[in-house]
């Protein structure tokens, strides 16, 4: 092993310690570009690597250049809070890509469509409310919140319910259902902003239900079947389904702007030309059905034409054999009293 000397000790040390303790000031060529917004710096300097360790060069140019950049961000006004430093970055200059695409748009429920048309504004709500039970500011939901009936001890019986039956119990239910119900309108929302076909309701969650949506729901369970209800057995007295028929489409309220513009302009268009609109094979199938109606009309005029010759020809010969004296009319002459397809001839 060889020797070493205090003062190459010293010297590495002292080597060392500079290397460590570089000085701030670092000199470049070009200067540097500074986005201290999103603390970058571009350095436009050439690099050589001749003969040189590449990976000392980089640590080199990465300590360089991250000095000066901390350099800037010294200049900028600093404030000291809890015996802290903080600097307030100005705003970005150079535009980074995102790692992940931007969110999409949540779509509109169809209560905030009805409310952009109607004009209707969304009020805000304060979260603190005035409980006169407890004379104090609570929240207006959730836990503690004021006028909370489930924390009510007695309540009072109706005089349409039934005595016998459990209140605490029917709020109970009635407030599962409206959950449900909130969470079933939260799902709609959910597939009609995903365009997917929402099923139809048989019956609907309620403490009584109507004629019509009994009728409803067995329509429902009817058609559930494979064959669509073609071979189910309807029930004595049991009516026929209303309303299955073909359904008129209308045009949704909502939406459809470009064919609503696209409409109101061919209307337009319509109005303002001086010349009708001529279909040519509607007017020429409506003149071949007028002339076809026509040659009928005449045809039975013609028709009831000659019934009423024949029928006063016949009443012509009733009325000669009535009169007549021959031997089939009576006291009428012996001429008259024969129907004129019975005359002789000469002889």
């Amino acid at each position: 092993m060889a020797a070493c000397s205090v003062e190459d000790v010293l010297a590495k040390a002292e080597q060392d310690e500079a290397e460590r303790l570089k000085s701030i000031t670092v000199v470049k060529e070009l200067d540097l570009e500074f986005d201290v917004g999103n603390l970058l710096a571009l350095d436009k300097n050439p690099v050589e690597l001749r003969g040189r360790d590449r990976e000392e060069l980089l640590r080199a140019l990465a300590r360089d250049n991250v000095q000066l950049l901390v350099n800037e961000v010294w200049k900028l006004p600093a404030e000291r809070t809890d015996d802290v430093l903080v600097v307030k970055l100005p705003e970005t200059t150079t535009r980074l890509p995102r790692e992940k695409p931007l969110p999409k748009v949540k779509p509109p429920t169809k209560w905030e469509q009805f409310a952009k048309l109607k004009g209707i504004q969304k009020k805000k709500k304060t979260n603190l409310v005035w409980d006169e039970v407890h004379k104090e500011w609570r929240r207006r939901w959730g836990y503690k919140r004021a006028k909370d009936d489930t924390k009510e001890w007695l309540i009072e019986v109706p005089e349409t319910a039934d005595p016998s039956e459990d209140q605490f119990a029917k709020r109970n239910q009635a407030k599962k259902e409206r959950v449900a119900k909130n969470e079933f309108n939260r799902l709609r929302n959910i597939a009609r902003a995903s365009k997917t076909t929402v099923p139809a309701l048989g019956l609907a969650p309620r403490a009584q239900q109507s004629k019509a949506e009994l009728a409803q729901a067995v329509n429902v369970a009817r058609t559930s079947t494979a064959s669509v209800g073609k071979f189910q057995d309807r029930l004595p007295k049991e009516k026929a389904p209303r309303n299955t028929g073909k359904k008129r489409k209308f045009q949704p309220l909502l939406g459809d702007f470009g064919n609503e513009k696209q409409k109101q302009l061919e209307l337009l268009k319509v109005m303002e030309t001086k010349k009708p609109r001529l279909d040519v094979t509607k007017a020429v199938n409506k003149q071949m059905r007028e002339d076809e109606e026509e040659e009928g009309r005449a045809r039975r005029r013609k028709g009831a034409g000659k019934k009423g010759e024949r029928g006063k020809r016949s009443a012509a010969g009733g009325k000669g054999r009535g009169k007549g004296k021959g031997p089939k009319g009576g006291k009428g002459s012996k001429g008259k009293g024969r129907s004129p397809h019975m005359k002789q001839g000469k002889r």
